[in-house]
């Protein structure tokens, strides 16, 4: 494991403000997205299904139909209307809330709904801005760590509206996305101005370019058995990072923090610190391959944190604080490198032209889908256990089964780069 050159000082500048808004913007994203579920909706619900169920469900279900869509839409994007379409669609997410307040329940789910569809391809969009450079392991931590810690920020600034503003729980969403719109704005319009991959970049990460529906079919058929394997982990992840986040608020009142408008923001900060400095080392990692692998490692790490704290707490080794925040870091340590290292890296140990947001968005749309079908298992067939010990199983049965996944794809992909790149002739893939 080598040091890459020194970045020369003129260039660290760009490289914070990238970072600096990219964050800002996917923070800002989640304001539209995550704050009504901090509220309980207590005492609404239809056809016997507590009503924030519904909400929730409605929501993901937008959202898993934007990742579907987004395989083509991210695959093929023209890069210049990046920056147009990210305030499109927040825009109509955020009429969305509107609507969702002045519409009475339960006719207003449908507006959530439409508020899941555009946010799903705002990740996509951002890290656009991000890959295919030397540096996209230090970028995409600092991109990761946004949503680790929007997700409970965000939360945060719902709960504390509904406890001190006196606002309803129907008007709460809009009002906090109106909080972060002007935000919004100004950090989309700072990242605009990113530049381009250097040649350097270029050099050392692949030139990443628009797919068409053929390339990306036959991409999926290079790495198939690999990229099959990792997407049924990713499955597993997504499940359990969505059903902990989007039921925070339920988990946190049964284990007796229901007045606590911070836990949200306290529990999810170590997880947000371990993933941006763990991440962000991995910049200095110059072979791909190596890199590739390491990640491999961080998953199953990530894995192993969240299934051994959970059976701690099952036998009252860990207090329930430290449960939900290991389980936390376990979980987005697992989770993060899907969305922007692992993929970034497996094209530039293949030196395959294509672009990672693709394979980001088939990777997510499948997991989506099976976060979806969690939820329609626990909330709509009558299964009667708590969130949080349902939680607990999920963690367990996921932890074993990811953790085997991510084995034999490690196998898999080491083997096809030994064949890609016999021994004698391995390419040295540098920081230049």
């Amino acid at each position: 494991m080598a040091i890459p050159n020194q970045t020369p000082r003129r260039e660290w500048l760009p490289l914070i403000l990238t970072a600096m808004s990219a964050f800002c913007v996917y923070t800002c994203m989640y304001a539209f997205r995550k704050p009504f579920t901090a509220a309980a909706f207590e005492g609404y619900r239809w056809w016997g299904i507590d009503y924030k169920i519904w909400l929730v469900v409605a929501q993901t279900l937008g959202y898993t139909a934007s990742k579907f869509f987004g395989i083509g839409f991210i695959g093929g994007m023209n890069m210049n209307k990046r920056a147009v379409n990210i305030i499109k669609l927040i825009t109509v997410a955020w009429i969305a809330l509107f609507l969702f307040a002045v519409c009475p329940a339960p006719y207003n789910v449908i507006f959530i709904l439409l508020n899941g569809f555009p946010l799903g391809v705002i990740y996509g969009l951002v890290f656009a801005y991000l890959e295919g450079r030397r540096s996209t392991e230090l970028l995409g931590a600092v991109l990761a760590t946004s949503f680790i810690f929007a997700s409970g920020f965000t939360q945060s600034a719902g709960k504390y509206i509904l406890l001190h503003w006196n606002v309803s729980e129907w008007w709460m969403p809009w009002l906090t996305g109106m909080i972060f719109f002007l935000p919004l704005l100004f950090f989309t319009w700072l990242l605009d101005k990113t530049p381009p991959p250097a040649l350097q970049d270029v050099k050392a990460r692949t030139e990443r370019v628009p797919m068409n529906k053929t390339e990306r079919k036959r991409f999926i058929r290079t790495f198939f058995p690999g990229l099959l394997m990792l997407i049924i982990a990713y499955i597993l992840l997504t499940i359990i990072r969505d059903y902990r986040s989007n039921f925070a608020a339920n988990i946190w009142n049964e284990l007796g923090y229901e007045k606590d408008a911070g836990i949200f923001t306290r529990s999810e900060l170590p997880a947000s610190v371990v993933v941006l400095v763990v991440m962000g080392l991995l910049i200095f990692i110059r072979n791909n391959i190596t890199a590739l692998l390491v990640n491999h490692l961080l998953i199953i790490l990530g894995f192993s944190i969240a299934g051994v704290s959970t059976l701690a707490y099952m036998n009252g080794y860990v207090a329930p604080f430290w449960w939900m925040t290991l389980t936390g870091v376990g979980l987005y340590m697992g989770y993060v490198p899907f969305n922007c290292m692992l993929f970034e890296r497996l094209i530039a140990s293949f030196k395959y032209a294509s672009n990672a947001g693709f394979i980001i968005y088939v990777a997510d749309s499948f997991g989506y889908l099976g976060s979806d079908m969690i939820l329609i298992v626990k909330n709509f067939t009558g299964l009667h256990i708590s969130w949080s010990q349902f939680f607990c199983w999920l963690v367990l049965g996921v932890s074993a089964t990811g953790i085997l996944l991510i084995l034999l794809s490690a196998i898999y992909f080491k083997r096809k780069y030994d064949n890609f790149f016999p021994k004698l002739v391995t390419p040295q893939l540098n920081y230049g």
